[in-house]
């Protein structure tokens, strides 16, 4: 009997399945030998992923910094009182406070023991030193506003928080700090207990501040109806002599005017001067005497306080209190030493009516381009050339647009405006120079590329069935493109609305060129007819950022403002982009829904 030969078992199901998955996983370890790993495309995801991540970072960082610094910047600071090596003192708000390394010459001001004193303070902390910077005020007295106090500089417990300290916020030269010595009133001591004065100053301040605000009224408003009531007749004198020749019946008659109406303004102006020294007499009655730091006594008018507290007693109520106050007067009142300190309300009324003037010229212009492109042009060279320089016009630099402007809108434009509907102004320019129209105009060129360019996509995503359709059911091209196209681009367009009022907002160069201004008391808009000026110069948020960050003979006193101005110049973009989205939102929603 022979022998069978012997066969190896059969492989079971589960044998099978691992052998088919240990064939898969060599096959894919061969297919990812073969192949790059960029082939993949993982490299490039994380790539893309970590460029957004970082782009998002960076805005993040920067909205955080301006809206951390610019909200605080308004919160009051308790008051401290330093008593130097040498006996100075300094009474004032500390408002940065930072390590560094001194020099060796920064000890030689100090004696023998404070010197020794600081060598062994440096020498304990491997040569670093605290400072702080002290906002002291005072600038009529001691000639600055802010002073570096180092730690080793200090007496022995010459560090203090005078309960009665009281910050003055002024109309001039700045702030105030020191101790109430008394309380004047016709130069008659009423009060010297400090508790007194300080509820004194409480009570009677806004009496001072409204008889300052008639002051301010007569001054600029009944004061100034005066003063063009006669500028008026004069010019109406010149234009007659301009007119009808200088010995003619009408020039004549113009003088006899001109001579009335001076008569009457002088009697009126007399009147309004007594009026406003009747009201400054008034408040310069009233006076409170501050004792500073080193002794010396200093009163101050009541009608010149704008604010007046006492930093170390205000507790969190107090505080928030004045910190309101100041939002307040920033965002309601008009500027003052030197833009500074006050409030915007111009630069805010300026870039608002400049950016919405913008939008009413950009827009329609841009529309127009885009559809004569998209719609009736036909494609060739001289339309290729057109959308080359429309595209190459989104990168010329903002400031050629600003010459551009000065030398067309104003020098040209302007100029042929005042020869013929203002030559008795004449030298003096009205429209020939720089002004929220002309302003308007120049960033409306500056943001035409953008509004055309997304004009014409907009168009471009119409279905052409929905053209066909209509000239189909007999509507003609202007029919078509009035009642299918536009309406269902309006979305698209609206974008381009809200890039052209970002971009316009925050420009600033092209404005110092054509109308931007550092204060300009009247507002393009006003009471008097015809209501809107195009013609005035006007104030800007950007500009007055440039101004304060970079013109102001005190920059660190600024510099919180300028936190504070840009956190409202972004706040005023978002709004007005807001706005136009909401706007496009509703459009979208309302043609999407009727196209179901």
């Amino acid at each position: 009997m022979s022998k069978s030969a012997t066969l190896p078992p059969e492989p079971t199901a589960p044998d099978a399945a691992a052998r088919a998955k240990s064939g898969a996983g060599e096959r894919r370890r061969t297919l990812r030998r073969a192949t790059s790993l960029f082939a993949h495309g993982e490299p490039m995801v994380w790539l893309t992923a970590g460029s957004l991540c970082l782009a998002l970072a960076m805005i993040a960082g920067l909205l955080v910094l301006v809206v951390a610094e610019g909200a605080a910047s308004f919160w009051p600071h308790e008051v401290v009182q330093v008593e130097l090596d040498g006996g100075r003192k300094l009474m004032g708000e500390v408002t940065v406070t930072e390590t560094y390394r001194p020099e060796e010459s920064a000890l030689d001001g100090l004696g023998a023991a404070a010197r020794e004193r600081a060598q062994r303070e440096l020498a304990a902390q491997s040569g670093a030193a605290r400072r702080r910077m002290l906002r002291i005020g005072n600038y009529e007295l001691t000639g600055e506003h802010f002073a570096w106090v180092s730690d080793f500089q200090q007496a022995p417990g010459g560090e203090s928080r005078p309960a009665w300290a009281l910050v003055i916020e002024r109309r001039a030269w700045g702030r105030f700090y020191g101790v109430p010595a008394s309380y004047r009133v016709d130069e008659q001591v009423v009060e010297t207990d400090p508790a007194r004065i300080v509820q004194r100053v409480e009570d009677e301040h806004s009496g001072a501040l409204e008889r300052h605000a008639a002051i301010r009224a007569l001054e600029r408003d009944e004061i100034g109806a005066v003063n063009a009531r006669q500028e008026a007749a004069r010019l109406a004198v010149r234009k007659a002599e301009l007119e009808h020749g200088l010995r003619s019946a009408q020039r004549t008659e113009a003088e006899r005017e001109l001579a009335r109406v001076t008569a009457e303004c002088e009697t009126q102006f007399g009147e309004i001067q007594q009026r406003i020294r009747e009201l400054r007499r008034a408040n310069s009655g009233q006076q409170l005497v501050l004792r500073t730091a080193d002794g010396h006594e200093q009163p101050i008018e009541l009608g010149q306080i704008v604010r007046a507290y006492p930093a170390n007693q205000l507790g969190l109520g107090g505080s928030l209190a004045v910190y309101l106050s100041r939002w307040r007067e920033f965002l309601l009142d008009e500027p003052r030493e030197s833009n500074s300190e006050g409030g915007v309300l111009p630069a805010i009324f300026g870039t608002v009516v400049m950016t919405l003037l913008m939008s009413l010229a950009v827009v329609p212009f841009g529309v127009l381009a885009a559809l004569y492109l998209r719609e009736y042009a036909k494609p060739g060279l001289i339309v290729s050339v057109v959308r080359i320089a429309v595209n190459n016009l989104a990168g010329v630099p903002s400031i050629v647009f600003g010459v551009f402007g000065l030398g067309f809108f104003c020098y040209i434009v302007g100029a042929n405006i005042d020869d013929l509907f203002y030559s008795e102004r004449l030298p003096n320019p009205t429209f020939g120079k720089g002004g929220v129209l002309w302003s308007a105009l120049t960033l409306a060129l500056l943001t035409l590329p953008v509004v055309i360019v997304a004009t014409e996509e907009a168009l471009a995503a119409v279905p052409g069935s929905m053209r066909e359709g209509s000239y189909a059911c007999g509507a003609t091209k202007w029919q078509t493109i009035q009642r299918i196209v536009l309406p269902r681009a309006l979305p698209g367009i609206m974008t381009g609305m809200i890039l052209a009022i970002a971009r316009g907002a925050g420009e600033v160069a092209p404005l110092m060129l054509v109308g931007a201004v550092k204060l300009a008391p009247q507002l393009p808009i006003d009471g008097s007819f015809p209501f809107l000026h195009p013609e005035r110069s006007f104030m800007h948020l950007g500009f007055h950022i440039y101004d304060l960050g970079f013109q102001s003979q005190n920059s660190e006193a600024a510099k919180p403002m300028v936190y504070t101005t840009t956190l409202l110049l972004i706040g005023i973009i978002v709004l007005l982009n807001i706005a136009a989205i909401v706007v496009r939102a509703r459009l979208r929603r309302r043609f999407l829904a009727g196209s179901i």
